[in-house]
Order: structure tokens, then sequence, then C-alpha cells
């Protein structure tokens, strides 16, 4: 299976998982600081609906801030309805889009952990194969300052502790491969299930401010 695959399988797992959710579980909040469930799952197909040149030009209209052209394209998407998302989300999880320059890691990490970032806060389970969460943690040790924090994950040593995966060397910082997931693109809930020498400094770097 290559990387699209594997995307295509998780997108369709998380569509198939939510599509149960009741209007409370879709309107909760998620682990994005301002979005709810139904947001981040209006977030995760605006790659699959909205063209690299809408998305340009609405990063041109918000004065070149890509992160406030983010929220308002997701906001207008999630103004459809949970199931029309979903049902986006399940025909379109072939899709084998990029962002310019890079791979297909960056769709796979988008996947997982906003994944994780709508089923964490509601307690669903899913158990993602640990070829593609090694693939996922590996590319983040190195991955553009978008993701993580620039110089954030540097002299640590990572160690997952449910799955065969470490990386770098230093104090270690441990943690289950979904929480290291998390903490490593700055989720407070990931980082505090971490433990290790490593951990506080992980904390400070990756504090809000």
């Amino acid at each position: 299976m290559d990387v699209f695959e594997e995307i295509a399988e998780e997108r369709r797992a998380l569509a198939d998982q939510l599509a149960a959710l009741t209007p409370e579980q879709q309107a909760s909040r998620s682990l994005c600081a301002a979005w709810s469930v139904h947001d981040v799952l209006a977030h995760l197909v605006m790659p699959l609906e909205v063209s690299t040149p809408k998305v340009a030009l609405a990063v041109l209209l918000a004065g070149g801030n890509f992160d406030r052209a983010n929220q308002r394209v997701t906001r207008r998407l999630a103004q459809r309805p949970f199931a029309e998302i979903l049902e986006v989300l399940r025909r379109k999880a072939d899709t084998r889009f990029t962002p310019p320059g890079s791979g297909p890691e960056v769709p796979l990490v988008d996947v997982l952990v906003h994944g994780l970032d709508i089923r964490w806060p509601l307690h669903l389970p899913r158990d993602v194969p640990e070829a593609r969460l090694r693939k996922a943690l590996t590319f983040l040790m190195t991955a553009p300052s978008g993701l993580v924090r620039k110089g954030a994950l540097t002299g640590l040593r990572f160690e997952a502790k449910d799955i065969d995966w470490s990386h770098g060397a230093g104090p270690v910082v441990s943690g289950t491969a979904e929480g290291l997931l998390l903490a490593c693109t700055g989720r407070a809930a990931g980082l505090d299930t971490l433990v290790g020498e490593g951990a506080p400094t992980l904390r400070d770097r990756l504090a809000p401010g």
C-alpha cells in the first residue's frame, strides 16, 4: 500500500466512524483551539474541494496570512451539513493532492493528526497501522515549520511506548505514538501524556506565545 492509499484508507475510516455522531458531538470542541469537530471535518475536505489557485487567492485576500485564510475557507465549508461534508471526505478519499513542494507525508500527517483532534476528546478508538504511525512520526522529526515549531524537537530523543519507533539523541521524551503525534504538532492534550527527562523541555518549547 503506497502513502496515498494509506491516506484514502484513513479518510474513509474517519468518515465511517463519524457518521454516527450526535449533533452534540458534532458541535463539541476539538483539540484545535478554536474549532469544533464539525469545523475540523470541514478543514479536512478543504484540499479536496478548494483548488490551489483558490487557496492562493484566499491567502492574498487575507494579506498573505495563510492561517487567517485557512480559517476563513474552513468557516465557509463548515456552513455545509455535517453529513454532506462526510460524504465529500468519503467520495474524494482517493484524491492525490499534496501542497506545492511537498510529498504525500503532509496529507498523511494531516488526516492522522486532525483525526486525533476529533477522536481524542470524543474518546473514539482507532487502531492505526503501526507502519503508518512510524511514517508520520519520522516525517515530523524533520517536517517544515508549518507543521512543527522550528527547533522544538532538536536535541531530544523520542520513544514510542506502544510501537517500535524512536528517533534522535538526548534527553528522552516518551509516550504513545498518538500522544507523540499530538505533542509534536503542539497539542497540549498530547504534551500532557508525555514522560521522560526531555518532556519538560518539549513543553516549554511548544508553550503558547
